[in-house]
């Protein structure tokens, strides 16, 4: 059931993956760097013993994509074995590294992930609820994690609700994934989404929820707007909506603001394509597969250095020349980070063929990094941060390009006053720390 899940999440993070399962005595894992299709068989799945376990897909967003900063994290303590899989970044790592490492901790990765192990193990334990109570509210920014403690399968979320966390069930037995659609890979039932702030304490067949005190002054919460966007899956629910359409309104919206005359729309696989759905739906217009995407290269955007994203791009999309000789078209891409991987793929449409180009983006431009768990780059490396929308459409040599309203954006979310969308604004809804270098522990 963990591999399942993995199997269904595998988007969210290629780098590596991690299975550690319990059998009410002893913890076993398996962590191994690549996908976790590539990682686990029959054979090592069956060592894999137990009723209970936790299970990680890797995308750095602190520390270098080795075998030590690989999850879950597994550690044995007089208080028990402890297994931490963590999605999210913390704000305040650096008060916290020192504070831990002045009081004896040694830390064994380069992850913010492995405090939580630190903090679980310092923090004296009476009551679980208080006890989990005591270690969550020491850390700041976000974090969505479960952990393996002893008998207990603990499901955490941050009181601003960066990162997304749902609860499904299966017979008798409950589930904790990032999305819903590892629910129905297992055939297991989704039941809801975890609350920001909320802790659900799952042991055996019985689920507690405790919540964390609300911070002072009071935070708003503040969902990851590029889940949406781009790195969640499309058949799943999160943040109270589907993201299939999510997509599609951003694509409609996108066409009142930024409308083309041109033969039909084409999206960018995968996470283009839903926002092109909605924008010809709007305008009337064909919407054709121009691109044909070969399935066995992952996602570009997650890879660890531009010389991979670059030759993925190369090799991961395939116009189709046929349909696009001589005809004008609209092409919709979910986002522009850089701009190499949209430069390269406009020239491959031209060299197609096309007439024209024009290219519709379904958000506004990112112009900040994030420190919540997207692998952003700095501001140096953010095309948006240093040109202009027409600068842009000269350096990915496209005919016109329109870019989504930030109030656009917003307009189409069910809840549109609850997500951060700091990456395109600058605001920041928490502190920032002063060293946001990704290999900030390493140096």
């Amino acid at each position: 059931m963990a591999f399942l899940g993995l199997y269904a999440l595998q988007h969210r993070g290629e780098e590596a993956a991690g299975i550690v399962s319990y059998d009410g005595r002893d913890t076993h894992v398996l962590k191994k760097v690549g996908l976790a299709v590539d990682n686990f068989d029959e054979e090592n799945i069956r060592k894999l013993t137990g009723h209970m376990a936790i299970a990680h897909t890797r995308y750095s967003t602190t520390g270098s994509p080795n075998m030590k900063n690989i999850q879950p994290i597994l550690v044995t303590h007089r208080k028990g074995h402890i297994a931490v899989a963590h999605n999210g970044n913390l704000t305040n790592t650096d008060e916290l590294y020192a504070k831990l490492e002045n009081e004896g901790s040694i830390f064994q990765t380069s992850m913010d992930s492995e405090i939580f192990v630190h903090l679980l193990a310092k923090t004296p334990n009476g009551d679980m609820a208080q006890w989990l109570i005591k270690v969550f509210t020491q850390v700041k920014g976000a974090y969505s994690l479960v952990l393996l403690l002893k008998d207990y399968l603990i499901g955490a979320r941050d009181p601003q609700g960066f990162r997304p966390l749902c609860l499904g069930k299966l017979g008798d037995g409950y589930i904790l994934a990032s999305e819903s659609c590892a629910f129905d890979l297992m055939k297991a039932e989704f039941v809801r989404e975890i609350e920001p702030g909320e802790i659900v304490i799952i042991k055996g067949n019985q689920l507690e929820s405790v919540y964390l005190p609300k911070p002072q002054p009071a935070a708003h919460h503040a969902y990851c707007i590029f889940e949406n966007i781009y790195f969640a899956r499309p058949d799943s629910r999160i943040f109270g909506d589907n993201i299939y359409q999510v997509r599609k309104r951003l694509g409609a919206q996108l066409a009142i603001e930024h409308p083309a005359k041109a033969d039909f729309v084409m999206g960018i696989p995968d996470s283009g394509l839903y926002a092109a759905l909605g924008y010809a739906e709007e305008l009337k217009l064909p919407c054709e597969m121009g691109i044909v995407r070969n399935h066995y290269i992952g996602r570009t955007f997650i890879q660890p250095t531009q010389f991979l994203r670059e030759f993925r791009v190369r090799v991961k999309l395939n116009p189709i020349r046929d349909v696009i000789r001589g005809k004008s078209v609209v092409v919709i891409e979910d986002s522009i980070v850089r701009g190499t991987t949209s430069r390269s793929r406009i020239d491959e449409i031209r060299e197609a063929g096309a007439k024209e180009i024009h290219m519709r983006i379904s958000c506004p431009p990112i112009v900040s990094p994030c420190f919540y768990g997207i692998d952003f780059p700095s501001t140096g490396e953010l095309i948006a941060h240093n040109k202009t929308v027409k600068e842009i459409a000269d350096f990915i040599k496209v005919d016109s390009l329109g870019f989504l309203s930030l109030e656009g954006m917003l307009s189409v979310m069910k809840d549109k006053g609850s997500f951060c969308s700091a990456c395109f604004t600058g605001k920041y809804p928490t502190q920032i720390p002063k060293n946001t270098d990704k290999l900030k522990l390493e140096l």
